[in-house]
């Protein structure tokens, strides 16, 4: 049971994760194997997949220390309370371990340095990875919709963007730990970067 949360978590963190797949949420009333699993799981386990959808120590630590949950909506209502908590100190934690998304290897030489360069001028200026939650998407618009997103958001006053990305990264972990407990070990349980 371990072995698989934590095969979970590991694909959950692995490389950058360009976007999420389009939300396709299983019955969230019922109890999902993936969350029986992440109830009974030992709380390093637990913590583990946790970090993988979000890397604010307090917030995994948050959520293991109220486990067990009794359904899916009961875990991300506790997920978003968690991520409105965080302190500032928290924040920079998570935003820290984000990487920014690449394009998927097959995308035109164009793309690949149009991102390049709009992610070092975001990073650049802000002092982490751009972080932006693509559900509702689909594959072909993330590129854009990332582009537009870094465009619109380097006029933002820093105060103003770090309040955009806790939002961003607020809704990247909601997701992430929806499909890693929804059992989907096999998806790129991703957001957008990390």
């Amino acid at each position: 049971m371990p072995s698989q949360l934590a095969s979970q978590a590991s694909q959950a963190s692995q490389g950058s994760r360009p976007a999420s797949p389009p939300a396709a949420t299983p019955d969230r009333r019922r109890r999902t194997p993936g969350l029986e699993r992440f109830n009974t799981a030992p709380a390093g386990a637990a913590e583990t997949t946790l970090l993988a959808c979000c890397g604010s120590r307090r917030w995994a630590q948050r959520l293991v220390a109220h486990r067990p949950y009794p359904d899916l909506d009961a875990l991300l209502a506790a997920a978003d309370e968690a991520s409105y908590d965080l302190s500032p100190a928290d924040l920079c934690e998570a935003l820290a371990d984000e990487s920014s998304a690449g394009v998927h290897p097959g995308a035109p030489q164009a793309a690949h340095t149009a991102l390049g360069a709009a992610h070092a001028a975001y990073e650049s200026r802000f002092g982490h990875a751009f972080v932006i939650c693509l559900d509702g998407y689909h594959p072909e618009e993330y590129l854009d919709q990332v582009l537009a997103g870094i465009r619109a958001r380097l006029g933002h006053e820093p105060d103003e963007e770090r309040a955009v990305s806790a939002e961003q990264l607020r809704g990247l972990a909601r997701s992430r730990l929806a499909h890693v407990v929804a059992n989907h070990p096999e998806s790129d349980v991703a957001g957008a970067s990390r």
